[in-house]
């Protein structure tokens, strides 16, 4: 019985010594080194690049056992930026975001799939507009190490494929089903917690 008891709790600190080896970053906003950009046709003729430009997060990462990384991100619908103003002024009414009824965007993981070599898939929920679907996004580790001011930096690119229709925006389907892809880029540099 003693032997069982002392089994279960080797286990029990293995198990918390393993979640305790991940690493906590806040995404570095502060320095604006982290961007949550898009692009969309318009119309088939062209491509509407854009980005938001206020966000805030926070992300895990565990090498050893990167079933334990997630992420989490709060996005400022009203922040959209496309470089046009009465766009923006549109994307910002009902006829797509809504912002005065639905003001943030969020993207919370749930399940990591790891690729290798710094590869992965970050499965989440994505909640636009009062809708919630599951969102993955193929992310790309691109460096680790020690910045010039004393901290730990990590970063990664990712690409996510989202679909108009999903999130209920009328005006969507009067832009025509070239429109109905929006492909997202995103640049995060994160900042790890003392």
């Amino acid at each position: 019985m003693k032997l069982k008891r002392l089994a279960i709790a080797l286990l029990l600190l293995t198990g918390y010594a393993t979640s305790a080896m991940a690493e906590d970053y806040a995404i570095d906003i502060k320095g604006q080194h982290a961007f949550i950009q898009f692009k969309i046709k318009h119309l088939g003729y062209s491509w509407i690049l854009g980005e938001f430009r206020t966000f805030d997060g926070s992300f895990s990462y565990d090498e050893k056992h990167p079933e334990h990384n997630k992420v989490n991100v709060t996005i400022q619908a009203n922040s959209i930026d496309t470089n046009h103003a009465e766009r923006n002024k549109h994307l910002r009414s009902s006829d797509f975001f809504d912002v005065k009824k639905y003001p943030t965007i969020t993207y919370v993981s749930t399940s990591y799939t790891d690729k290798g070599n710094g590869h992965g898939v970050i499965h989440g929920k994505l909640t636009l507009r009062g809708v919630s679907k599951i969102v993955d996004i193929a992310i790309t580790q691109i460096g680790t190490g020690k910045d010039p001011w004393g901290g730990y930096r990590r970063g990664f690119e990712g690409h996510a494929t989202l679909h108009l229709s999903d999130y209920g925006m009328p005006f969507a389907p009067k832009l025509g089903p070239v429109s109905e892809n929006v492909e997202l880029f995103l640049s995060i540099e994160g900042v790890r917690k003392k």
